[in-house]
């Protein structure tokens, strides 16, 4: 059964960070090769995010820097243009953000919320921007695979348990919905803060937009591979 195709892979080399669009991608175990694989860590050992849990810890402003992979290390962007390799960003986050900060490579204690892949479908985004009057942007929501899918409503909620092929190689098991949280309505690059996004996606999704997924099957796709549901 077809799930439409690949319409854009994204990958954050750094949590909680803008990210970068890519043509094509290697997935492993761990979900895209290099995404969330380091992160911005607190004073306390905690994780930089947009919000405070028991592993992470809210670092307003985070989601103003980007982050690009480099070979296997990030260079991170500010708002204002300045880079940075990983031997100085640390210590330029904590400056601007006014806070001691490191930038680590994952240890023990992963750095995805909650699975190694994250996947959304334009219908879905469509039906969002139609409950809330107007085009919302897929940068609100970080995934790592949309895919191109038409009409609107919120197929992919309906794929949980089933297995997704993506292009020739890789191979992904579709699970529950993805949880919301405040991060989606906070300001980051050109986008301003929007506290309607959350509301909207609480009372009428239950918190819940696009899907989490773990890799059967690893392997490298690319932007406009089809996608199959076994």
């Amino acid at each position: 059964m077809s799930a439409g195709r690949v319409g854009a892979l994204l990958r954050y080399p750094v949590k909680a960070m803008g990210g970068e669009q890519l043509e094509a991608a290697d997935v492993e175990a761990r979900g895209l090769v290099g995404d969330r694989q380091w992160a911005v860590y607190t004073e306390d050992g905690g994780i930089g995010s947009g919000k405070t849990t028991r592993r992470f810890r809210r670092v307003d402003g985070l989601l103003g820097w980007r982050a690009q992979l480099h070979g296997a290390l990030p260079v991170v962007e500010s708002p204002s243009g300045e880079r940075y390799g990983v031997a100085d960003a640390g210590t330029r986050l904590g400056e601007a953000l006014g806070r001691p900060l490191a930038l680590r490579p994952e240890g023990e204690v992963p750095h995805h919320d909650e699975s190694p892949v994250h996947l959304l479908t334009t219908a879905s985004l469509r039906a969002l921007g139609d409950l809330l009057g107007g085009p919302v942007d897929v940068a609100r929501f970080r995934p790592n695979v949309v895919l191109d899918v038409e009409g609107t409503g919120f197929p992919e909620e309906e794929w949980t348990g089933r297995e997704l092929r993506l292009g020739d190689d890789v191979v992904l098991e579709v699970g529950p919905g993805m949880p919301r949280c405040v991060m989606v309505g906070l300001p980051q690059g050109e986008l301003e803060k929007d506290k309607r996004i959350l509301r909207t996606v609480a009372s009428e999704r239950d918190l819940v937009l696009g899907v989490q997924a773990w890799v059967v099957r690893g392997g490298r796709i690319r932007v406009g591979d089809r996608a199959l549901l076994a």
